[in-house]
């Protein structure tokens, strides 16, 4: 089963040959090993092609020379014997005599050689004054494959040999062979031109045999360099493929990771380098841990400590405030003064501690099925004297969010409230638009204000703790610069978003998102961060919605709303 899965598996990977240039693209770029490797396999293949085709033609061209000078020796070796005898033989005018010395020679020439093939043509006609005429001979080799070119040359050069490559039929098969042609002078008869074919089939195999040699081992010689490339470049390239890798694990937060250090080399020196550097990471972060430990160990203690003498000052200043109409004007402003301040103390302990123990990851959410859509008219109605004293209108927009969602009501109205009370003091008088909807994966309220806006700068800042656009601006409603931090805290508490968008000039939108079930976000908040159009724009579209006391059994949990 698994061969078989395999094969499938190869068969839809060439099949899939589609994919093949990106998949090596791909890998070319990700790969320094694959990268050098190919490198060096081409610049070897080409450097191997090319000594490959240099050698077989410079041993195709020594073997056709040495086999044409042998051919050359023995066609003048024959030649110049039967001249000799020729020469010797006294014949007289008996043209009997002058025939059989023609006839001899003719097997003299076929013995005294290694010619394929011979054959004898007369260039110079017989006279009348007493010359006698012989007949040309063929034995072994047609006149048709001796080229007339060839035939001039052997006139015209004498007692110079003339040759030509031809393809001889030997055998049943043509094989490469050349044509040796030069003048034999027959005393009484005049010139001949006697030609001999030699094939070289013999130097065809061998040449043959050593090009599959020379490219048999060009093969190997590359198989053998990219073994070897592979190789070296493997006990090169893994200490630095383990840096990387272990580079990547310090990165993501495994600090006891190192790499093993194997001998003194360059690639020792840096493995030594990367381990100090790891141990010094390590040891600033464990101290950076230890001290924000201490950090958040001496907020926490100095909040649980101020909290008892807290209690008896807040006691003390309720009882000077609830008599400051005994008190002349200015000790009883004081006393409203003091009220105050021991309640913003008190406000900014409390944040303080909810802030120690999101540090201390000690925080639980108390969930209980909650409209959020009733949950954020409470709010307003909270928030609505607040806004009235300011000079702001507060609109509700719900086209849904009734069905009750599993959230920890007490966390998300401290949310609706940080988010309202700053549309409040920053709107600048404006109305403040709140909106509740839902779709199937996520209940999501925006606050929505046409006040001064912030900048990008400000806006990636804006949940940092104890951070203000304007330092110089005094907060006019309380606030301990904490709420925003706690809010963002909150909604990641409940697997939500707490998102803002703003524009100087514009306004400002908070749009907090939660999940309708396990604590996931799957799509988008069903109230955009980025209003559609303007506040001014809306016109009595945003004026308050009575919301109906609709029966949270009416509605299913997965419903819409």
């Amino acid at each position: 089963m698994a061969a078989s899965g395999a094969a499938t598996t190869a068969a839809a990977v060439l099949r899939d040959w589609r994919s093949w240039p990106a998949s090596f693209a791909a890998l070319w770029k990700r790969s320094l090993r694959f990268r050098t490797v190919s490198i060096t396999l081409l610049l070897t293949s080409l450097a191997i092609f090319v000594t490959c085709v240099t050698m077989a033609l410079v041993i195709q061209n020594d073997l056709f020379e040495s086999r044409k000078n042998e051919a050359l020796d023995d066609a003048l070796r024959a030649i110049d014997q039967a001249q000799s005898t020729l020469d010797s033989a006294d014949v007289g005018d008996d043209p009997g005599a002058l025939s059989e010395l023609w006839d001899s020679i003719q097997v003299d020439l076929g013995r005294n050689s290694t010619a394929e093939g011979l054959a004898g043509m007369g260039i110079e006609p017989a006279t009348d004054a007493g010359g006698t005429r012989l007949n040309g001979f063929t034995a072994g080799l047609s006149a048709n494959l001796i080229s007339s070119a060839l035939q001039n040359r052997v006139v015209q050069r004498g007692d110079w040999q003339s040759w030509q490559s031809v393809a001889l039929n030997i055998g049943g098969r043509e094989v490469p062979g050349i044509i040796v042609g030069q003048q034999l002078v027959v005393p009484e008869a005049g010139a001949f031109a006697v030609y001999f074919s030699y094939d070289f089939a013999d130097a065809d195999q061998t040449l043959g045999f050593v090009q599959r040699t020379l490219w048999i081992a060009g093969l190997g010689l590359v198989a053998i360099v990219a073994a070897i490339s592979y190789v070296v470049l493997r006990s090169v390239s893994a200490p630095i493929v383990e840096a990387a890798e272990t580079s990547a694990r310090l990165a993501s937060g495994d600090l006891g990771v190192r790499i093993r250090v194997h001998g003194e080399d360059e690639l020792a020196t840096l493995g030594h380098s990367f381990n100090a550097m790891a141990d010094s990471i390590e040891a600033q972060i464990k101290e950076l841990g230890e001290l924000s430990l201490v950090q958040q160990r001496f907020v926490s203690d100095v909040s649980h400590e101020l909290r008892t003498p807290l209690t008896t000052i807040r006691l003390a200043a309720d009882m000077l405030n609830d008599q400051r109409e005994e008190f002349d004007p200015v000790t009883a402003r004081t006393t409203e003064l003091l009220h105050a301040q021991v309640q913003r103390f008190e406000t900014l302990l409390s944040d303080l501690l909810e802030i120690s123990r999101y540090d201390a990851g000690s925080v639980q959410l108390e969930l209980e099925p909650t409209s959020l859509a009733h949950l954020a008219e409470d709010i307003i109605e909270q928030m609505r004297p607040l806004a009235e004293g300011r000079g702001t209108e507060l609109r509700l927009v719900a086209p849904g969010g009734y069905s009750p969602v599993d959230m920890d009501p007490r966390r998300v109205r401290r949310i609706l409230r940080n988010l309202v009370g700053n549309a409040i003091e920053h709107g600048e008088g404006k109305p403040i638009v709140i909106t509740v909807d839902s779709n199937q994966h996520a209940v999501a309220v925006g606050v929505h204000d046409s006040g001064m806006g912030m900048s990008p700068e400000d806006t990636e800042r804006v949940f940092d703790r104890f951070w203000r656009a304007d330092p110089s601006r005094q907060r006019t409603i309380g606030g301990t610069g904490l709420g925003l931090s706690i809010a963002l805290g909150d909604a990641a508490l409940h697997g939500g978003t707490l998102g803002v968008w703003s524009q100087l000039g514009v306004g400002t939108n908070f749009v907090l998102t939660l999940p309708r079930r396990d604590g996931v976000i799957t799509g988008e908040s069903p109230v955009p961060l980025e209003p559609a159009e303007p506040l001014a724009d809306l016109g009595n579209a945003t004026q308050p919605i009575q919301l109906a006391e609709i029966p949270p059994e009416l509605f299913d949990e997965g419903s819409l709303s």
